[in-house]
């Protein structure tokens, strides 16, 4: 199975980039597991009208990179637990989905395209996180599916 995180912009952290090559290290025992980044657009009044514009510019770069079932991080999306997650995996790759996209938008969200096109939304909380950080967390959960999937001790 191909899982893929697509996602806006590039991560300037050193320890968040470290944390996701530890997971996707770990996660190449269970899928093929790639970070697919679209370019962040500049948004010149970010209070205003242009906040619409840089959603849907950013989103069409994210359209252009989905094939395969597509779950959107939405605030308004789903409140799914670790097992849950790992159900869905788990029975999307039975029903033959070799390829799950995760998207996790710029710092304005997701295009409403792009949550048109999503087969599922999900919410990890009511809480807002940096988006450079989200990558973790969630390169983090996948990992977690996998392993309870597996029946491993990692998840307790």
């Amino acid at each position: 199975m191909n899982v893929n995180i697509v996602c806006v912009g590039k991560i300037k952290e050193k320890y968040i980039k470290d944390g996701i090559a530890e997971y996707a290290k770990r996660l190449s025992r269970f899928c093929k597991f790639e970070i697919i980044e679209v370019s962040e657009e500049l948004c010149s009044d970010p209070n205003g009208k242009n906040i619409l514009s840089t959603k849907n510019a950013e989103g069409e770069r994210i359209l252009s990179k989905l094939k395969g079932y597509s779950i959107a991080l939405d605030l308004k999306g789903q409140s799914l637990s670790s097992e849950q997650i790992s159900k869905k995996i788990s029975s999307l790759k039975q029903s033959g989905v070799s390829t799950v996209n995760f998207i996790i938008g710029g710092s304005f969200g997701i295009s409403q395209a792009v949550l048109d096109k999503c087969d599922l939304s999900i919410c990890f909380g009511a809480i807002t996180y940096p988006h450079q950080l989200m990558r973790l967390i969630l390169s983090e959960q996948i990992y977690r599916a996998f392993t309870i999937e597996e029946g491993s001790s990692y998840h307790k």
